[in-house]
């Protein structure tokens, strides 16, 4: 730390409880007294040096009696009693020490006694700017300085020592940001050459390369409006926006517990104060520092006026601040009850990045008065929403994907739409809100239409496999038995079941909570696939009639008669792969398939008799096999078999 010592004479003041005298052999003829303390001086070395005591003193009426000495009352003097102490010592040419911890209130209350080179050349107000220049030149010193201007304000801001302060640590921080991609791309070498002397293990080059944040904890011990200053200067002098950002998430992770994850939402609430009060109810929110923090925990209210102002304060640019900062700052902006302009805020933030998320940071506690369900669902509806919105213009007007007869394309695209440039990202979101589903699918309070608007939002397209969204479905089924047919039905039609793999389609074949209607058409597009691999192992020479109703494929699969284009690119797929496999493992692998065909045969068989059973007739069965094109595949596929 700087500093600069004035002065040549020793020490002569004493401090005796509340008074300070001077200990010289003149007898003291002026005492001024700063709140309790008590200063017994001589006239002569004050009237040289300052202006406002030599008025003071000229003005002086003595009491009427004509007993007692010239009393004099400074309670006002900025920085009180220790300053006044500096500037007297200073009067008397005593030896004193300016630092970064003193001179701004010495050059406050330098000002304040108007001690100017009019009245002596050199005097305390020219020392102190000229000590003060060298205080700016210094990162650590300028943040001293700055933080001391607390206690000096309004002076300091009259003066321009705050601004001064702020720019010169603004200056400084940008200038080791605009060298940041500069010392990144740079490789450094740990046997480095300089002046043809080896370096050896540059550290302090790499940690310069590689540590670009070495202020953010400097500044995080600033109160919120020398922060917030400082970060609007930085902003104006054209800093980076991740770089803001990471301060502000530094700053704010100093002062809100709430923030870590790890922190169990009891105890977040107790570190708050549950009555709403915390320790500190007589803190000011304008003057909220980590540092008093640490002291005694701040209101609720002074957090929530913290956590509006940082949010606020955060840049508007897509990703700078991290999706779990802001997934923290939410959960703790719903336990501090802000203001719904600030969660509104954090959720569009939060959608526009909704990829990055991770499922245990959105689940986001259900904390409102009427709590129905465990986890806030509306609210991962509306950061959904704001996703969907911000996807290269695709809203959430796509409806929830349909089974095979409503319509739905093969490749699960809804009508007139396409899949987006962002497909990455929204399969991410796809596959992020099907875990979320699956998680809060056991609560018994969760609804049916809030579940299924939730995963509606989601278009068909985005899940290149719907295991997932299936996986949801199951797991709500099972926490909510008293559903309906026709609920369990109209819940299945989230899900395209010919987009389910082998597993999902296996585990939904026995599972008796779908409904039948479900269960066939997943047995149909099982089949289908099965069909398809087999077909993928036969080739054109040997089946050169085609008789049986199936085609040839340019590859040299037989592809069966009516498939989609989907199926037919599927087999071609195979062909290629299998044309590699050996003679032995081929005929293993369709020996597998045939036994696999028989047991979807035996399946049929057994619904076909458990309709039976319930009283159904046999007509209604074969309409419905004939409806879905199973039954007569399926006979198709007998012969086939038996034929190998």
């Amino acid at each position: 730390m700087a500093t600069m010592k004035l002065g040549s004479k020793p020490e002569i003041f004493v401090l005796e409880d509340l008074t300070w005298r001077c200990t010289t052999e003149l007898e003291s003829d002026v005492v001024v007294e700063v709140g309790e303390m008590s200063f017994y001086l001589h006239k002569f070395p004050l009237l040289s040096r300052s202006g406002v005591l030599q008025r003071m003193i000229s003005e002086y009426q003595p009491p009427s009696d004509g007993g007692g000495m010239c009393t004099l009352q400074l309670d006002d003097i900025p920085g009180g009693a220790k300053a006044f102490e500096l500037a007297a010592k200073f009067c008397y040419d005593v030896k004193i020490e300016l630092n970064a911890l003193n001179v701004v209130c010495l050059r406050c209350a330098a000002e304040y006694l108007r001690m100017t080179d009019d009245y002596a050349e050199g005097n305390l107000i020219t020392q102190a700017e000229s000590f003060l220049a060298d205080v700016l030149a210094n990162w650590k010193d300028s943040i001293k300085a700055l933080e001391t201007c607390e206690g000096v304000l309004p002076t300091a801001e009259d003066l321009h020592l705050v601004s001064r302060c702020i720019t010169a640590l603004a200056s400084k921080a940008c200038a080791s940001d605009t060298a940041a991609p500069l010392l990144r791309n740079a490789s450094v070498d740990k046997d480095a050459l300089w002046n043809g002397i080896r370096s050896g293990d540059t550290a302090s080059s790499a940690a310069a390369a590689s540590g670009m944040d070495w202020w953010y904890e400097d500044v995080s011990f600033l109160s919120l409006p020398m922060f917030k200053r400082l970060i609007q200067a930085m902003e104006a002098k054209g800093m980076r926006p991740e770089s803001i950002a990471g301060a502000i998430m530094f700053y704010a992770g100093r002062f809100l517990p709430g923030l870590k994850r790890n922190t169990s939402f009891s105890n977040a609430l107790a570190s708050y104060g549950a009555d709403g009060g915390g320790g500190g109810g007589g803190m000011s929110s304008r003057n909220i520092t980590p540092r008093a923090a640490s002291v005694s925990a701040p209101s609720e209210g002074d957090q929530r006026y913290f956590l509006e102002e940082i949010v606020a304060l955060l840049p508007t640019k897509k990703g700078v601040a991290s999706t779990k900062f802001l997934l923290g700052m939410l959960r703790t902006a719903m336990l501090l009850h802000a203001s719904p302009l600030c969660r509104e805020n954090l959720e569009r933030r939060i959608g526009a990045q909704l990829e990055d998320a991770s499922l245990d940071d959105l689940l986001v506690p259900n904390l409102g008065y009427h709590v129905e369900t465990l986890y806030d669902i509306d609210c991962v509806q509306r950061i959904l929403d704001y996703f969907m919105s911000s996807t290269d213009g695709i809203g959430t007007g796509y409806t929830s994907p349909a089974l095979a007869e409503d319509g739905g394309g093969s490749l699960g695209v809804p009508h007139g739409g396409t899949p987006s440039t962002s497909l990455s990202p929204i399969t991410m979101v796809a596959k992020l809100m099907d875990g979320y589903l699956a998680e809060v699918a056991p609560d018994t309070n969760l609804k049916l239409p809030k579940f299924q608007a939730l995963a509606a939002v989601v278009p068909d397209y985005a899940r290149p496999v719907d295991d997932g969204i299936y996986r949801a479905i199951d797991i709500y089924l099972k926490s909510h038995p008293w559903l309906s047919e026709s609920e369990r039905e109209q819940l299945c039609r989230l899900m395209n079941c010919q987009k389910l793999s082998l597993e999902a389609c296996t585990h939904a074949a026995q599972n008796e909570r779908l409904p039948l209607r479900v269960v066939v058409q997943v047995l149909f597009f099982e089949q289908l696939r099965l069909r398809t691999s087999i077909a993928g192992w036969f080739f054109v020479s040997e089946n050169a009639a085609g008789g049986d109703g199936a085609r040839p494929h340019p590859g040299g699969a037989i592809v069966p008669k009516g498939a989609t284009a989907a199926v037919a690119a599927s087999a071609q797929v195979e062909v290629d792969s299998d044309a590699e496999d050996d003679a032995p493992e081929g005929k293993e692998t369709i020996t597998d398939v045939k036994e696999r065909v028989s047991e979807l045969e035996k399946e049929c068989k057994s619904m076909k008799q458990e309709i039976r059973r319930l009283g159904k007739p046999r007509r209604s069965w074969s309409l419905l096999t004939r409806k879905c094109g199973f039954g007569a595949k399926v006979q198709q596929a007998q012969p086939a078999m038996s034929g190998k």
